[in-house]
């Protein structure tokens, strides 16, 4: 599958400066391929999984397995497996149309979505040819299926604190694996393990282990709160035999393809929160029009067409960011599933990982926020399990913790960065210089159908990066060790991606489409960019409130508030008012 690519930003660059019309993917991009492989995923997850979640929640492994199978013969476990593999070999809006149709169903799509991910492009994109002849076309049919061995009971966040140690035997011809990984997804019925241990207790290395080796054993099925249709469970290693060939890359590098191959895993996991809070949003808004109090439906009350635009809004702009980073991926990682250059593949893997972290964070913050309010709708019966919003809500929870919590990929957004800045690779000095200048003087005038918009993205972006700069001016290289200061600049560059790739999409739509035909995206994006704006600057005040030595902070805590004070809200009620009309007629969210 091919797909037309504009000149390629860097990662990060979308700080610095604006994106113009016409530069990003979005979903009315998709091409036929897209939409027919959209209605197979569709078709499986709501025929095939949904009407038997009873019985997957009741952890019945075997019938579990023959879904997951079945998802192989369908294709929908080969979408990232090269041709030459077997595979597919598919772009990556394919595997956000995937995994947004898979993520509306809550623990499956944790097994389906960590095979096809974290437990299959380890080896996809650092696998020797033997490993991949080997190992890919079974991960990509179903025959086999995977898991993914990084953390530890006192190794989460930190990987590198793992504990797990390999050793040559005397023959060279196996390493002898021993400790214990924790909440290991699909440990239950995996036949391949992606493994991390420190060869000789320091060489930080990625093995691929199979179910059979022997040494390797499993504990029981945890008791989750949520996602109890998955399979989590430790595994041990005891003098785990695994031969030598099946090192995955370099020894001591093993920290290259975790932590590359993460970046991914984070874009993936946006793509299932989307999915799953289209789903939730449905049926908050099933809900709302069947229920009747005080003669009316719940639909029809204002407070809660208030709630359903606020939903919609955050969707919106979350589908839109999440295919705007697929778009950079594909065009970073399209043409390499043939390349065996490893450090070229870790840079390509690492070039968007301030993107995928938000993609990350902002789409778990997004369906918790919107299974919250749907279940709210629902009142006492979202409380009870025969509503299918409970265990939405339940689910949902875990999303915000694994892949690297949200608090560790906030971190990341700043310093990420900061070192791209370091590195030359990105002029962030020059882009610093060029927003204080602008808040100083006169910032230039946005123009176009969605003027006002534009200003608002331009006005964040000016603040974020003068902000960035005076907390520099006074922390140096101590910035990263400020984390109050950091998240909530981490949190104004999340909301300023957000706002603008909703912006972009609506820009290139009334560009296509019109403007009576993009209405309601038009709707939806000042709806949201309203509210993400009041939010910016009240992360605003609160960082230049931390900021009590730098030099010129004073002067700054009059001009920075005074970027937001020439976009106040109009329309602000009407407009929510229209967007939940359109979505109530429409049974669940629509753009």
């Amino acid at each position: 599958m091919t797909t037309t690519h504009q000149h390629r930003k860097l990662g990060g660059q979308f700080l610095l400066e604006e994106t113009r019309s016409g530069g990003i993917f979005t979903p009315e991009d998709c091409t036929d391929e897209h939409r027919m492989i959209r209605r197979l995923a569709r078709d499986f997850a709501q025929k095939e999984v949904l009407p038997h979640n009873e019985r997957l929640e009741g952890q019945d492994w075997d019938f579990t397995v023959s879904l997951l199978k079945k998802a192989g013969d369908l294709g929908l476990l080969a979408h990232s497996v090269p041709e030459a593999y077997e595979g597919l070999g598919l772009d990556k809006m394919t595997k956000v149309i995937v995994g947004e149709e898979v993520g509306q169903i809550g623990g499956y799509s944790v097994m389906h979505l960590n095979h096809t991910g974290i437990a299959t492009l380890p080896i996809t994109y650092f696998g020797t040819q033997e490993q991949k002849a080997k190992y890919l076309p079974k991960l990509a049919s179903g025959e086999f299926l995977g898991a993914y061995c990084l953390t530890e009971p006192a190794a989460g966040s930190d990987a590198l604190g793992a504990k797990t140690t390999a050793k040559l035997n005397e023959e060279g011809t196996h390493y002898l694996l021993n400790g214990t990984k924790q909440f290991i997804t699909n440990a239950g019925f995996a036949d391949t393990f992606i493994v991390y241990a420190k060869v000789d207790g320091t060489k930080f290395t990625t093995f691929i282990v199979e179910k059979n080796f022997p040494g390797l054993s499993l504990g029981p099925e945890e008791n989750k709160m949520g996602i109890k249709s998955s399979s989590t469970r430790q595994v041990f290693f005891e003098d785990c035999l695994v031969p030598v060939e099946n090192v995955l890359g370099e020894v001591g590098r093993g920290h290259v393809i975790a932590f590359n191959v993460l970046n991914l895993g984070r874009f993936n996991l946006g793509a299932a929160a989307l999915g799953g809070a289209k789903a939730a949003f449905a049926e908050g808004v099933k809900y709302a029009k069947s229920r009747v109090q005080f003669n009316r439906t719940l639909a029809s009350f204002p407070a809660t067409q208030e709630k359903l635009a606020d939903m919609a809004a955050r969707i919106y702009a979350m589908e839109s960011l999440e295919y705007r980073t697929a778009h950079l991926l594909e065009g970073a990682l399209g043409g390499l599933y043939e390349e065996t250059d490893t450090r070229k593949i870790a840079g390509a893997l690492m070039e968007y990982a301030i993107e995928c972290s938000i993609c990350k964070v902002f789409g778990s913050e997004t369906l918790q926020a919107v299974v919250d309010e749907s279940l709210q709708l629902h009142g006492g019966y979202g409380y009870m399990r025969e509503y299918r919003i409970e265990q939405m809500y339940r689910d949902a929870r875990i999303n915000r913790v694994y892949e690297g919590t949200n608090e560790v990929n906030r971190l990341l957004v700043p310093g990420l960065l900061m070192k791209k800045a370091s590195a030359g690779t990105l002029p962030v000095p020059d882009a610093i210089e060029r927003a204080t200048a602008e808040l100083f003087g006169d910032a230039p005038i946005a123009e176009g159908l969605l003027a006002r918009e534009r200003g608002m993205v331009n006005a964040v972006r000016r603040v974020f990066l003068t902000l960035l700069g005076l907390a520099y001016e006074e922390h140096q290289e101590n910035l990263e060790a400020q984390q109050e200061t950091v998240m909530k600049l981490s949190e104004l560059g999340i909301q300023l991606y957000a706002m603008e790739s909703a912006l972009l999409r609506t820009e290139q739509a009334m560009a296509k489409q019109g403007e009576e035909q993009s209405a309601l995206k038009r709707d939806l994006t000042a709806a949201f960019l309203d509210d993400a704006f009041l939010q910016c600057e009240m992360l605003a005040r609160k960082v230049l409130a931390g900021l009590l030595t730098a030099e010129r902070v004073g002067e700054f805590r009059t001009l920075i508030p005074q970027q937001f004070a020439g976009f106040y809200p109009e329309g602000h009620v009407e407009r929510k008012r229209r967007i939940a009309e359109r979505l109530i007629e429409g049974d669940g969210y629509t753009s």
